[in-house]
């Protein structure tokens, strides 16, 4: 993400970004976008969790 995202308050919208995902179920690394997810009409919840680098 090249642009620096800070002061979003509730009902503002999120900036679009992609992520790095993995899908353990097929084994395979791809990647998702916020665009995506809301194109494909998917519940998104969004969670910010620092300084922890393990899978979720």
């Amino acid at each position: 993400m090249n642009e620096t995202c800070c002061g979003l308050r509730v009902g503002q919208t999120v900036p679009d970004f992609k992520l790095e995902t993995y899908e353990p179920t097929e084994n395979f690394f791809g990647e998702r976008s916020l665009d995506s997810l809301k194109k494909e009409s998917k519940w998104t919840v969004l969670f910010f969790y620092p300084a922890d680098f393990t899978f979720v």
